[in-house]
């Protein structure tokens, strides 16, 4: 069966946006009067969507999450210049388009971060779509962003090649049943 479809995690796969994002989280949360390094947040919760990462470090009123969520990402732009284009890959993706196949981000990320980054890297018209984990009831490790992408596109998870990065990611790629790639790039 012939590859028609790319899904991309973009956090860590497509992008090294790991430093910017957790200096993003740890100055928020130092804003909140709370402490996390940047080795606990890579350890433990990058990859992870912002509400679970937030519940699990003991933030569960949603109005305090959302507050902190939205000062990450009036922070997160300072911290462009941490961010890097995973070139190889790009590359990859560009010339699998232009061969005909298409290629989506599909990621635990806010859609707005990823397009502002995107835009950052010069990268914001080379995919074919973005599927964040708000578009659907269960978020990864469940592979529903996965194989909404792929009934979006029309294909089968045979059709199907996934990179990711996260072991929360890798697993929702196993569960599609697609073939996937761990891209492992340095944080």
């Amino acid at each position: 069966m012939q590859i028609k479809l790319l899904l991309l995690d973009f956090d860590g796969t497509l992008a090294n946006t790991g430093r910017a994002n957790a200096t993003s989280y740890i100055e928020a949360l130092a804003e909140e009067g709370i402490t996390i390094s940047m080795e606990e947040y890579r350890r433990r919760y990058f990859g992870w969507r912002c509400p679970e990462f937030l519940t699990d470090i003991g933030i569960t009123d949603p109005e305090r999450q959302y507050r902190i969520r939205m000062r990450k990402v009036e922070i997160y732009p300072t911290h462009f210049d941490m961010v890097t284009l995973n070139e190889p890959l790009w590359n990859f993706v560009c010339d699998f388009r232009r061969q005909g196949g298409k290629a989506w981000i599909v990621s635990t990320g806010h859609p707005s971060n990823i397009r502002n980054v995107m835009q950052y890297l010069g990268i914001e018209d080379g995919v074919d779509g973005i599927l964040s984990a708000d578009a659907v009831e269960h978020s990864k490790p469940a592979p529903d962003c996965f194989l909404k992408a792929m009934a979006l596109e029309g294909v089968t998870p045979a059709e199907t090649l996934i990179f990711e990065d996260s072991e929360i990611g890798l697993a929702a790629a196993k569960a599609s049943g697609a073939a996937y790639f761990k891209v492992e790039l340095p944080f």
